[in-house]
């Protein structure tokens, strides 16, 4: 007997919340971002199944918490934390854009309107410091944005090499174009890090004979 599908008779239910209420924006923010989980990435966790960007913002949070010492110096962690748990939440209206696919000539204006809209649903105050926050990741001039951006470029190729290149053979990227795009971001915010990522890097291409 086939189970039933439990998404088949599933209705969604909005849930009204007062805008003149400082908590209620609050609310309304949380589950806005909850659509983050329906973002399908390009990329595949380490089971093989496709990431969704919910998953991505969690483990990059995780990697800033365990890789901290590793960061540039003047990062602070527990601003990177927070910097990633929103990165990507403009993916809600954008949807995700492979690293290494075609990136769309009007992209930046639609995540730009997009967080205006997402961070928008908070207060006015803490609207506009996550919108600052998330500009300065995007900017990745900061100590804390080059760390973030370092570990954003590093949890995608730890990913490809757990599955078996992941996306490199589906965009058929090379070597160098691997090095090329990752090195200097994951280099300039975590330089310790970046001969332990290349040294994997080369060896899963010369073991591949690329």
């Amino acid at each position: 007997m086939t189970a039933p599908d439990p998404s088949a008779a599933f209705t969604p239910t909005p849930i009204a919340f007062d805008p003149a209420d400082p908590t209620e924006r609050r609310l309304a923010f949380l589950m806005e971002a909850d659509r983050l989980k329906e973002i399908e990435r390009a990329g595949r966790v380490a089971g093989g199944r496709r990431e969704n960007s919910a998953e991505h913002s969690w483990h990059l949070a995780l990697y800033a918490l365990a890789l901290g010492s590793e960061a540039a110096e003047g990062a602070s962690v527990d601003r990177v934390i927070r910097m990633l748990l929103i990165h990507d939440l403009v993916e809600i209206d954008a949807g995700d854009t492979p690293f290494h696919g075609e990136k769309r000539a009007d992209l930046d204006a639609i995540e730009d309107a997009a967080a205006a809209r997402i961070f928008g649903l908070l207060p006015a105050a803490e609207a506009g410091e996550m919108l600052a926050l998330w500009r300065e990741f995007e900017a990745a001039e900061t100590p804390d944005a080059r760390f973030a951006k370092a570990l954003d470029r590093m949890q995608p190729v730890m990913l490809n090499l757990a599955t078996g290149g992941g996306t490199w053979p589906d965009f058929r990227v090379s070597e160098q174009q691997v090095l090329d795009r990752c090195g200097p971001p994951i280099a300039r915010g975590a330089p310790g890090l970046w001969p332990r990522i290349r040294d994997r890097i080369r060896a899963y291409f010369a073991a591949r004979g690329a």
